[in-house]
């Protein structure tokens, strides 16, 4: 019985003690050890499981208001799933680049206050300035998450605060001005929105675009700069996050049937974010199903028309807590069940779970005994003699010294 280094017929990888010809094949990021190719397959059962909830919860809502599942009110409800579809692809998007933007909120109520009051000067004339304004602070917000490498969590943090301080300035609600009326294209805007969250997903699955979106991540010290590269594309997620928070919130505002009423918006970043986790996104970032936006944000507008219908009043809070928590579980399903695995050899633990020398790749395993390649520690006689030990040169033969001083 032996111990067997891994590693030690292939240079191992210092961060994760994986040969580097296994890293090749298994990891997205052999450099730093970040795992890839990741298992699909609970992003499946995942996705399942969200479409008999979505299906149930359809069946509800028809048994109590058929009026909801058809005509105005279908049309209605189409676009009420757009809106916080917008919002739960702008804090996915973030989320996948392992710097959510929980600013998503504040920017969508502040967009549906400007909208409110902007709205009698056209669509368009009220639009391109707030979407101007929504990439500028996008691209701000990237650049102190890039350049402090900070977590984007903290960093959107302040800047909700500061839209809040925006949205303050408003103390009643705002009657929506213009013609505009989203439900004319509820279909097309669904079509839209599940078009780009379906697409988004196929080509997260895809490995290169998947380990470039979530290069951001860390796979070490947290604090660890992932590169130039990384920080261009979570730059460029945080942009495009806040311009969807936008288009979201004008949505809302155009398809309420009542005055946009200012308020934080941090419900609403609660919400979408509780959506996210709950299509299977993972809250480490860069792992995501396919179909799971689209399922996740049908299932919570669903549920809401149904509790409306019975007469229930459901905070936004609430239901967000209890995305997240379920959206929580989610994550550890995909963390744990979607790692990489090494071909022909089970599972390979990715980074040492406990001591970093000992777990890094230790195995008892048989190992064949070798010939002794070692030198002696006593030099080996060649010839035979017949001299006894006693009489070795070590032994002084001659008089000693004491027996000369006393002569």
């Amino acid at each position: 019985m032996g111990y067997d280094e891994t590693g030690r017929s292939a240079p191992a990888d210092a961060s994760s003690g994986v040969p580097a010809a296994v890293l090749e094949n298994v990891f997205d990021d052999p450099s730093h050890g970040e795992p890839g190719r990741d298992r699909i397959a609970v992003h499946v059962v995942w996705e399942v499981l969200l479409l008999a909830g979505l299906a149930a919860v359809t069946w509800l809502l028809w048994r109590e208001n058929p009026d909801a599942l058809r005509g105005a009110g279908l049309k209605s409800l189409l676009v009420d799933v757009v809106g916080l579809g917008l919002l739960a692809l702008a804090a996915g998007l973030s989320l996948r680049a392992a710097a959510v933007n929980l600013a998503v909120g504040p920017v969508a109520v502040a967009a549906a206050l400007h909208f409110a009051e902007q709205g009698d000067r056209g669509l368009r004339e009220a639009l391109l300035p707030a979407l101007a304004v929504a990439a500028l602070g996008g691209l701000a917000l990237g650049l102190v998450v890039v350049v402090l490498h900070v977590p984007g969590w903290a960093a959107s943090l302040a800047g909700a605060a500061a839209v809040i301080v925006y949205i303050e300035r408003r103390t009643f609600p705002v009657v929506v001005q213009g013609a505009y009326d989203p439900r004319r294209t509820a279909l097309y805007l669904f079509v839209g929105f599940a078009a780009v969250a379906v697409l988004g997903g196929l080509f997260g699955a895809i490995k290169p675009v998947r380990r470039l979106v979530g290069r951001f991540r860390p796979v070490a010290d947290p604090a660890r700069r992932r590169g130039a590269v990384a920080a261009t594309v979570t730059m460029l997620a945080l942009a495009g996050s806040t311009v969807l928070a936008l288009l979201g919130g004008v949505l809302i505002a155009a398809n309420g049937s009542g005055p946009v009423v200012p308020g934080t918006g941090l419900d609403w970043t609660v919400l979408a974010v509780g959506a996210v986790l709950l299509a299977g996104t993972s809250a480490y970032g860069r792992r995501g199903g396919i179909f799971g936006a689209l399922l996740a944000v049908g299932l919570v507008e669903v549920f809401l028309a149904w509790a409306t219908a019975r007469g229930w009043t459901v905070s936004r809070w609430a239901l967000g807590a209890a995305a997240l928590g379920v959206g929580l579980l989610a994550t550890r399903l995909v963390e744990t069940f979607g790692r990489p695995r090494v071909p022909g050899a089970g599972t390979v633990e990715v980074g040492p779970p406990g001591d970093g020398t000992i777990s890094s790749g230790w195995a008892l395993t048989p190992q064949p005994e070798q010939a002794d390649t070692w030198p002696s520690v006593l030099p080996i006689r060649t010839t035979d003699t017949a001299v006894d030990a006693w009489d070795a040169p070590r032994w002084e033969t001659g008089p000693r010294r004491w027996e000369d001083d006393d002569r």
